[in-house]
């Protein structure tokens, strides 16, 4: 209050010490003589006048302070989604039985692959396959011209042909020269020459033979077979291309893919299970599902284990085999494998998804009192799905599924029935403050003593 009085004072100054306006001249009387000296007896009047004005500002700056800044006048607090009961539901526990399963990714692989390729040099003259068919061993895909290895063979056919004429007249005349020599008509060395000239003549038949076998072989090489059987990839080349022997790009790729393997890496420290259940001389079924693990595609069987543990890793490759008749394993298409190894007959058994892992080992959350209070556990093997817990828990106790997020130990939870909509701490906070919010408006619509409903009923009694 003392603040406020100099700053209205000089204020009220201020507006007394104005000019008049251009509308107060207006209502003005015209040049009257000078006024007569005010008297000093109303400075004092006009003084209080003053006090009046100002005392009157301040009552309506602290009437204007009351009305916004008293206690109702603050807008209510919305509830804290972040305090109150945690909705949580609950899963009991189960005895049953469980095939313990490992997890693991792996990529489909053909168990061929091979890459056509030219033996012989020469223009491509035919292509006979369609990208993407399915052909056998044998199959005949494209053909390299013949003519110029035809020539080779005609060639090579003529010098083995003409060898073996010269060798067959020297044979005659070596019989004729034993004849002579032993009717003392000729010579020992003559003979002797013409031995020589048959062994030589001999040599040189069979390397025409060999150069015939080779001429005709090359010309078998224009034909080109599929080795293996299985699906054709992309054409590589097209008729007319010159083709080089050896080439790397080839013609065509042929992928085994029925059967197809899939080829995955598990840990070492699962090896004992997977190695104890081959000796038992049980066959490991092994199932691939699609990238998002909802769709099964195929279900086959482990063929090889490898023969060394990679220590970069510490896994050890596998290799399963699958009929994939309905060709919905592809070469290089990535897939979730579980690998099969043994039935547990009687398990203990939870979600997985009710396991947390901390820095003591795993535990899960069960509710006592209407609290949170942390189990921790002793897990066995699982399928991916459900896990065996074999100490910590009790057939038929119940453990908190959904609402782990912000669950602790000792917070209070509300158990979600199945079939009920979840709901979270601000609903919760919502749904109870509801009934309290109702009462507050059912008393605020009755009058009270000041409104002007009650003011008035009061006036009507009085008259």
């Amino acid at each position: 209050m003392r603040l406020r009085l100099p700053v209205a004072g000089l204020l009220a100054r201020g507006l007394l010490s104005q000019p008049p306006s251009s509308g107060d001249m207006v209502h003005m009387a015209p040049q009257d003589p000078p006024a007569a000296p005010v008297s000093s007896s109303t400075a004092p009047a006009r003084t209080g006048r003053l006090w009046l004005a100002l005392l009157g500002l301040l009552l309506l700056g602290a009437l204007a302070g009351y009305v916004l800044l008293r206690p109702g006048a603050a807008p209510e607090a919305g509830p804290n989604p972040w305090s109150g009961p945690i909705p949580v539901r609950m899963v009991e526990v189960q005895r049953r039985a469980l095939t313990e399963q490992i997890k693991a990714v792996g990529t489909a692989t053909p168990l061929q692959s091979v890459v056509v390729r030219s033996r012989v040099e020469g223009t491509l003259a035919r292509v006979l396959f369609q990208e993407g068919q399915e052909v056998r061993a044998g199959q005949w895909l494209a053909e390299i011209d013949p003519a110029p290895y035809r020539v080779r063979l005609a060639q090579a056919e003529g010098q083995l042909q003409q060898i073996q004429a010269q060798l067959r007249n020297a044979e005659r005349d070596q019989v004729r020269y034993r004849t002579l020599l032993e009717q003392d008509s000729i010579a020992r060395q003559q003979l002797d020459a013409q031995e020589a000239l048959v062994a030589q003549l001999r040599g040189s038949l069979a390397s025409a033979r060999a150069q015939a076998d080779e001429a005709r072989l090359q010309l078998s090489y224009t034909r080109i077979e599929a080795p293996v059987g299985g699906r054709l990839g992309i054409r590589r080349l097209d008729a007319g291309n010159l083709v080089v022997a050896g080439d790397t790009q080839g013609l065509v790729s042929i992928a085994q893919t029925r059967p197809i393997a899939v080829l995955f890496a598990v840990p070492e420290a699962q090896l004992s299970a997977i190695r104890a259940s081959q000796r038992d001389g049980r066959r490991l079924a092994v199932q691939v599902w699609d990238r998002a693990e909802k769709t099964l595609l195929a279900t086959g069987r482990l063929t090889t284990l490898d023969n060394q543990i990679d220590a970069a890793t510490g896994t050890l490759r596998m290799k399963a085999q699958f009929d994939n008749a309905d060709d919905a394993l592809f070469p290089q298409q990535f897939v979730n494998v579980r690998l099969q190894v043994r039935t547990l007959g009687d398990a203990l058994v939870i979600p997985a998804d009710a396991v947390q892992h901390g820095s003591q080992g795993p535990y899960v959350y069960s509710v006592r009192e209407g609290k949170a209070v942390l189990r921790r556990v002793v897990l066995g093997p699982g399928d991916g799905e459900y896990v065996s817990v074999e100490e910590g828990l009790a057939p038929g106790e119940a453990v908190v599924l959904e609402g782990l997020d912000r669950l602790r130990e000792g917070r209070e939870v509300v158990r979600v029935v199945d079939g009920e909509a979840p709901q979270t701490a601000l609903q919760l906070q919502q749904r109870q403050r509801a009934p309290a919010a109702s009462t507050a408006q059912g008393s605020a619509s009755l009058p009270g003593p000041g409104t002007p409903a009650v003011r008035a009923s009061a006036a009507a009694s009085v008259r």
